[in-house]
């Protein structure tokens, strides 16, 4: 027997079916033409399957219409109201863009990786949101290593609150072992993770994704546990966050540094800064000068220091040698 088409994926060929319509498509053309239906082993499995199908996409915002001809009920037919579900135009700052320029870094496997590079080309177009936007994302892009077959397993498990078992090979000794999780959430931090409340050790704990070998096996019913309102991801993964310890004073362009001001913790006036006029004035902690000195010089001019001298001292240095940095030229003939 072929595998049945999982639901998700029945869902999409229903859309794009509807949607790609000329007018209208009835049920027995949706049953023979989109694909996932013809796992319905009678007419009556069929008419339960998609009426399941047609509130939930509705339930999710898709607006299936039902067109009447007027003729045989059987003529009736459905299609996708494209003025309802069309997207309304965006008007998008250059900062916006480079913020789900980001987002959408993350997503580096084949399987999605061509969409989000046709989103962000079609987001790029809207006016306004030009090559300013990867202010927004200097220094912090990230590069994520494929997931495998891990991540959408246990996205489903999440949803489903149902436990999980995998086999995870641990960093600190190598060692495999099959865990048994009650799967809370999955974040990012340099590196994509589960956390969840580990049964074997009764303790709630983090997985690197990278690190499941294999297949993930959700196990039990649905509802089976409650996860936590309020999980601290930077805690549960080990990653210690340092006290700042460097209070800078920046004078920065309208519209760039986007990542700074999110993290700034006064917005002054600019009309009060008259050494840089025409500026915004942010403070924003660093945790060492060094870090400060990397993060701010890659901003290059949409930056000017004010306040401490060190670290204004240090960006100029920085900056200063690195536009003396020439070309190694080869001295092969």
């Amino acid at each position: 027997m072929p595998p049945s088409t999982p639901p998700a994926a029945r869902l999409l060929n229903l859309v794009i079916a509807l949607m790609n319509t000329s007018g209208r498509m009835t049920k027995d053309e949706i049953r023979s033409s989109v694909a996932g239906y013809d796992d319905a082993t009678s007419t009556d499995a069929f008419e339960r399957m998609f009426e399941r199908d047609k509130d939930a996409l509705r339930d999710m915002g898709v607006p299936i219409v039902a067109v009447d001809t007027g003729g045989h009920s059987q003529d009736a037919g459905y299609r996708i109201d494209k003025d309802a579900y069309a997207l309304a135009e965006l008007d998008l700052t250059p900062a916006e863009v480079g913020v789900l320029s980001l987002a959408a870094q993350f997503w580096q496997d084949t399987a999605l990786h061509v969409d989000t590079a046709r989103a962000l080309t079609k987001l790029r177009s809207v006016p306004g949101a030009g090559d300013d936007g990867t202010d927004t994302i200097a220094g912090l892009s990230p590069r994520v290593r494929p997931l495998a077959g891990a991540y959408e397993p246990l996205l489903d498990a999440i949803t489903a609150r149902r436990v999980v078992t995998f086999t995870y090979r641990a960093a600190s000794t190598g060692q495999v072992r099959t865990r048994t999780v009650e799967p809370w959430r999955v974040a990012v931090r340099g590196g994509w993770y589960l956390l969840g409340h580990d049964r074997d050790r009764d303790a709630p704990r983090s997985f690197r994704l990278t690190r499941v070998e294999g297949t993930v096996h959700p196990t039990g019913p649905p509802g089976a546990f409650t996860p936590p309102a309020d999980v601290d991801v930077d805690t549960l993964i080990g990653l210690a966050t340092p006290e700042p310890t460097l209070h800078a004073l920046l004078a920065v362009r309208p519209e760039r540094a986007s990542a700074l001001r999110a993290r700034a913790t006064t917005h002054p006036d600019h009309a009060d800064n008259p050494v840089v006029p025409g500026r915004d004035v942010l403070r924003v902690h660093f945790t060492t000068l060094s870090a400060a000195v990397h993060e701010i010089a890659g901003y290059g001019d949409a930056i000017v220091v004010l306040d401490p001298p060190d670290l204004r001292d240090a960006v100029v240095t920085h900056l200063t040698t690195a536009l003396h940095l020439t070309p190694t030229r080869s001295t092969r003939g």
